[in-house]
């Protein structure tokens, strides 16, 4: 009976190992894809050009720990895509630029950069749970006109899946993401006024905009004046 107990534990132990390292060697490989909803936001009455670079647009996530799944995950378009939703959101006018200049001979009024610092996410086994979780930290630039720094602060998102144990493993994988990417969305979209620096450029833009239609409207009163 001993023997046979020994055998059995040995045998499972061996299809443990084995299983293991089947998922190890087997690599999935995901090209996040989801729609973003438009937010429903009070528009900013300013142009803005963005700037995505080759890193940001392309970025892909290769797992290269000997301890987990082999993972390849494309998250470039994906984020690019929500971010051209929300923005346009947003602002009056937005389109996407090279550098710090228009490609449609418009004047901005700013540049905005992302920049994709962090990228984290568990499996079920890792989780304890049914789900997939994704961590994003980004960091985000804004510029003035002229290419001068204005704000540069952190932004960070999450999601998670639920209902992986009825779904593949990259469509679950896949759905945490979107889900980050629209709680990023969403943190942008409500907290970009609120940044200091970002506050304090709209209040002087304001002001000097109230000052300049103050002026022109008195220069044409003159004008009408020196024509009576």
């Amino acid at each position: 009976m001993r023997v046979f107990t020994k055998i059995l534990f040995i045998k499972v132990l061996l299809v443990t190992f084995l299983l293991s390292l089947l998922l190890i060697s087997c690599k999935s490989t995901v090209d996040i894809n989801g729609h973003f909803p438009s937010p429903v936001i009070n528009q900013l009455p300013y142009s803005i050009g963005v700037i995505f670079n080759k890193e940001f647009s392309g970025y892909r996530y290769i797992e290269k720990s000997e301890k987990r799944e082999k993972w390849e995950i494309h998250v470039g378009d994906a984020q690019v895509k929500m971010l051209n939703v929300v923005l346009k959101a947003m602002f009056s006018n937005m389109e996407v630029t090279s550098g710090f200049h228009s490609t449609s001979g418009n004047t901005l009024d700013l540049f905005f950069q992302p920049s994709l610092e962090n990228f984290q996410y568990n499996v079920p086994y890792e989780t304890q749970g049914n789900m997939f979780e994704v961590w994003l930290k980004y960091n985000m630039k804004v510029y003035d006109s002229q290419g001068q720094i204005i704000a540069d602060w952190i932004l960070t998102a999450y999601g998670k899946t639920p209902s992986a144990f009825f779904k593949s493993q990259e469509a679950a994988l896949n759905d945490a993401m979107v889900i980050a990417l629209r709680d990023l969305g969403a943190g942008l979209s409500l907290k970009f006024s609120q940044v200091p620096e970002i506050n304090k450029w709209l209040i002087i833009q304001e002001k000097y905009n109230k000052t300049s239609t103050k002026i022109v409207k008195n220069n044409f009163v003159n004008q009408i004046e020196i024509g009576i």
